[in-house]
């Protein structure tokens, strides 16, 4: 299944179950691949056999998108029942891909379906909340399930601010609707599914060595049914990216505390999750100003995506994967101009990052009028797609209210990067200084002792963040003191990594043999 995270607008489900002409789709006739497709998965889903399941939702489903529904949705959920005994739980979950499948492929949306899906997810997260679920799915299915949840209300509140060009018809639909994908009811069901799942409890056991949680991959394979707590695994990581896009950062990073990102967690074993959990998490820590945490992981996750990325190639969510790539990029290339951090990158990080961003991030450290512009252009083309998730007042003249949140993120951002303006110069003077007076360098800059003094605590005050801990950390390369007038500079020693360069080496060598092993020789 293509992952959603960051879909245009505007894509989405049919007219009332029509995608192409209105003669051309009958919801009711179910093609005999479609019925063996259903058949299968349904009886797959009762054996627990999650590889078969994972190979029907990854392969065949994809497949049969592909020939038979490129322009129209799949049959109805009514019109396959028969082929699953009615089971109610399965039609659930198909009804579940029928609408991301619509939202892919179709469009336009309408209000009412979006309702729809709203309500059947309802459906099917109080089944997992409060029913009996014997069921194994794989972490794939249930990773998209939440990763689509919160990109349909994503895509709802966008579509709910744009009201310019609706039309009377879509204006009493939204009022008919207004209940659908409400702020507090996608944040309950994902905080709902967290607690109930006890996930935060299963990780701290873990640790103990009380849990094999991670080690099995979040399977039980004592019988028992995985979906409660990796659904409950993976909220935490979509209660942070709906944080994200709402602006609050800090509950963001709260949410996914329990979370170790520098072991290997479910979180990594899906591509889509890997990369959105790394994303959002380093895009939080950018905004709070925790700039070694932010270049930390995105360094980890770039480097992953040059090493494994071709295995990717054949996945639907390789293009996804391509532009998170892309974007992750970008911020480094604002977390490095802000607070250098050059020791920490990797050299093929490193690398790629001067390719793409070597003349903007020398722009961005003269801080300018062109800097601006090109922090502005990044932070753009690189941030989530901020939502407002209270709904616009539907009356006249009617206005486009979905750029008004990404503005106001933009703004403040903009007016940190303003506020250090003068810690460039401030930067460039004391790293070329062991010791230097307060009055030669106020000379220097061309202004007044006490607006220096001001600008120093600036300065470190910028250069500190506080952790998720409540500790105070500095993100500066190097640090200073001062002592009767004197400025004294501190800065901090790279140590260098030659156990890496080696490695890096060694596995060159092993490649070239390797390819040299492929020659025949006459």
């Amino acid at each position: 299944m293509a992952s959603a995270y960051d879909r245009e607008d505007g894509l989405a489900p049919p007219q009332p179950h029509g995608g192409g002409p209105a003669d051309a789709y009958d919801p009711n006739y179910v093609p005999d691949s479609v019925k063996t497709f259903v058949v299968h998965l349904y009886r797959h889903i009762r054996d627990k056999n999650v590889y078969e399941i994972h190979q029907m939702y990854e392969g065949g489903f994809q497949r049969l998108s592909d020939r038979l529904f490129r322009d129209t949705p799949w049959p109805s959920a009514e019109a396959v029942a028969p082929y699953c005994d009615g089971d109610h739980v399965f039609l659930l979950l198909y009804r579940e891909l029928w609408y991301r499948h619509a939202y892919a492929r179709l469009s336009p949306l309408t209000a009412s379906h979006r309702s729809e899906s709203w309500n059947n997810y309802c459906d099917l997260f109080s089944v997992v909340l409060h029913g009996v679920v014997n069921m194994q799915l794989p972490n794939q299915w249930l990773w998209d399930m939440v990763d689509e949840f919160v990109y349909q209300f994503q895509s709802f509140c966008q579509y709910r601010a744009k009201l310019k060009n609706k039309t009377e018809d879509e204006l009493q639909q939204l009022k008919q609707f207004d209940k659908a994908w409400n702020v507090y009811g996608v944040l309950n069901y994902l905080q709902a599914l967290v607690e109930k799942s006890m996930i935060a409890q299963i990780l701290e056991r873990e640790k103990e060595g009380l849990e094999s949680f991670t080690a099995t991959d979040g399977y039980d394979y004592q019988g028992g049914s995985n979906v409660l707590k990796v659904l409950g695994y993976y909220s935490m990581i979509g209660l942070l990216r709906i944080h994200c896009l709402l602006g609050d950062y800090h509950t963001g990073l709260k949410c996914l505390a329990p979370i170790n990102l520098n072991q290997q967690g479910v979180y990594t074993i899906v591509i889509g999750s890997h990369i959105s959990t790394i994303y959002h998490y380093g895009f939080a820590n950018l905004m709070m100003r925790r700039y070694v945490d932010a270049t930390k992981e995105f360094n980890k996750i770039l480097l992953y995506i040059i090493k494994y990325k071709q295995y990717h190639q054949k996945s639907p969510q390789y293009d996804q994967i391509l532009k998170k790539n892309e974007q992750m990029y970008a911020l480094l290339a604002i977390c490095l101009s802000l607070c250098p951090q050059n020791k920490l990158i990797d050299e093929n990080v490193s690398t790629q990052l001067k390719e793409k961003y070597n003349d903007k991030m020398t722009k961005m450290q003269r801080f300018d009028d062109e800097a601006y512009a090109a922090y502005d252009e990044l932070f753009s083309y690189a941030c989530p797609k901020f939502i407002t998730p209270s709904p616009p007042v539907l009356d006249q003249p009617l206005t486009n209210y979905n750029q008004d949140a990404y503005r106001l993120q933009l703004k403040l951002f903009l007016y940190e990067v303003k506020q250090q303006q003068l810690l460039s110069g401030i930067r460039s003077y004391l790293k070329l200084y062991s010791a230097i007076t307060i009055t030669k360098l106020a000379q220097y800059m061309e202004m007044d002792e006490a607006t220096l003094r001001s600008i120093l605590m600036t300065y470190k005050h910028k250069m500190h963040a506080v952790d998720s801990n409540g500790k105070i950390l500095s993100s500066a390369d190097f640090d200073f003191y001062i002592n009767e007038d004197v400025i004294h500079v501190v800065e901090s020693k790279s140590t260098k990594r030659h156990g890496d360069y080696f490695l890096r080496q060694i596995l060159k060598f092993e490649e070239t043999i390797a390819e040299l092993d492929k020659v025949q020789l006459d």
